[in-house]
């Protein structure tokens, strides 16, 4: 990562921008309220995000990174323990006050279009998700780890809007309830 990478002005801008868009959402956000809020020059802005949609695509690029960082943090345990430990934690932070949705639902729904930068970023995201899956469970010894990784990318896209929409209990008591019979031996 450069040095411009990780200035503190972009680094504010992106934060500014993860946390307006997770609330409010990507297209209900200006780029003149990330500038002011931010606390930069708008040549600053633009230095680092020559437009809103590269901002877009970077603050995608910010949550896969995090996600992908939380992912390798849990290595304790079989992997089967480790890939139930990911759906404990999506039920945690899906049950939580601050809950918003999924950035990467969400901001899919913004971007329609599938060839789309932000969009191709989400898809990236998504492939690593289902790999991780996949992994874990042949790491388990699954009998068809590539089928159950589809099942289980499911179970995440259902889990991420149901604590939006439905009571965190009863999708929690869903979620155990389908990972029981999905990773059946």
């Amino acid at each position: 990562m450069s040095a411009e990478t990780r200035s503190p002005a972009r680094t504010r801008v992106l934060e500014t921008a993860a946390r307006l868009f997770y609330g409010e959402g990507v297209h209900a956000v200006g780029v003149d309220r990330i500038i002011a809020e931010a606390g930069v020059a708008k040549a600053t802005f633009y230095h680092h995000f020559p437009s809103k949609d590269e901002l877009v695509r970077a603050y995608i690029l910010d949550q896969s990174a995090r996600q992908r960082g939380l992912a390798e943090s849990m290595r304790e345990g079989s992997p089967r323990e480790r890939l139930l430990a990911v759906f404990a934690f999506m039920c945690e932070f899906g049950a939580g006050p601050a809950y918003r949705g999924c950035a990467f639902v969400n901001t899919a729904a913004e971007y329609p279009d599938p060839a789309h930068p932000v969009r191709q970023a989400i898809a990236e995201h998504r492939r690593w998700n289902r790999d991780l899956y996949r992994d874990l469970l042949a790491a388990d010894g699954h009998p068809d780890p590539e089928r159950t990784a589809d099942v289980l990318l499911l179970v995440r896209d259902g889990l991420v809007v149901g604590f939006d929409l439905d009571d965190p209990a009863t999708v929690r008591a869903a979620v155990d309830e389908t990972l029981a019979r999905v990773l059946r031996p």
